[in-house]
């Protein structure tokens, strides 16, 4: 594909061609330069911010689908809501996002692939259609695309912080103040690679959530979270730092649970966003699955 850029006002290469590719996400067409895949006035584009001048010559080529491991599963899934643009998942706890190291089947994506298998290659052969994501034991909703242009479009809200997401979290013991907000810095745990820290600003990245207090039992308490970032592993290490970690959460808090339950109590409850093509925020709920509820029911008594 060829573009030719017209302005006296000199603009950045990956600026330029996502307004020329509107189905492809910036981190996407970041790659495609990367990868030696875009010529300005004939020569191979140094870089994703390299400025071009008016009348220049942009050349893209799109490589086809690469061929994927990822194998289609019949698998049940909770659909919450489905249009032509994306599927909203409620997920259940025990279940990964995509396959890994560990992981190589009964993922979502494999779910997600069985239910529609036009998704595969949207937004990336190795985690086709995926937005954002939740830990393994981490319940409730999710957002998968199903083209390119939706693709970009969710990534966009996300990374503007346009996502109002609320979670749920059940405690041990109970916050500092019944309501509040945290700002850290997340990074890798440099004494344990495979876990997440709060870091200082230089090794890690900005991660705010804010909380309230939703019901109080004699050693517990029962937290709503709003995360105004996507970190890993953000409310698990908010909790802990605020010295109430998730109950059932072996990693960041007691290697003992409080009460008995196979899975840390954190469910995405609510989420609210703008769908491409619309102008008013659409709000999903996935209520609190059985197992979280009879906890909840077990302190109440």
């Amino acid at each position: 594909m060829n573009f030719r850029f017209e302005d006296e006002t000199p603009e950045r290469l990956d600026k330029f061609l996502v307004g020329k590719l509107q189905e492809f996400s910036r981190s996407r067409i970041q790659g495609l330069i990367a990868d030696g895949l875009v010529d300005v006035n004939g020569q191979p584009a140094k870089k994703a911010g390299q400025p071009i001048e008016n009348g220049s010559s942009v050349t893209v080529r799109i490589p086809p689908t690469a061929p994927t491991d990822l194998i289609p599963e019949d698998i049940p899934l909770d659909i919450v809501f489905e249009n032509d643009d994306l599927i909203v998942v409620n997920k259940a706890a025990g279940m990964v996002v995509h396959p890994a190291a560990g992981h190589s089947s009964g993922t979502l994506v494999n779910a997600v692939l069985g239910y529609d298998p036009d998704i595969e290659g949207i937004g990336g052969e190795e985690r086709p259609g995926v937005v954002h994501r939740l830990d393994k034991e981490t319940s409730g909703l999710i957002l998968l695309a199903k083209n390119e242009r939706a693709h970009r479009w969710l990534q966009d809200q996300f990374r503007l912080r346009k996502v109002d997401k609320t979670y749920l979290a059940l405690v041990d013991g109970k916050p500092p103040t019944p309501s509040g907000r945290v700002e850290s810095y997340i990074g890798r745990d440099p004494k344990h690679r495979k876990r997440m820290a709060i870091v200082n600003e230089k090794k890690g990245r900005e991660a705010i959530s804010e909380y309230k207090t939703v019901e109080e039992f004699r050693e517990h308490t029962l937290l709503e979270f709003h995360p105004f970032t996507g970190r890993t592993h953000q409310i698990r290490l908010h909790c802990a730092f605020l010295k109430c970690p998730i109950v059932g959460d072996e990693v960041y808090g007691r290697k003992t649970a409080t009460v008995e339950i196979e899975r840390h109590f954190l469910h995405a409850y609510r989420l609210s966003i703008v769908l491409p093509n619309e102008k008013d925020p659409r709000h999903f709920e996935a209520p609190l699955p059985k197992e979280l509820k009879s906890v909840l029911n077990y302190l109440r008594s």
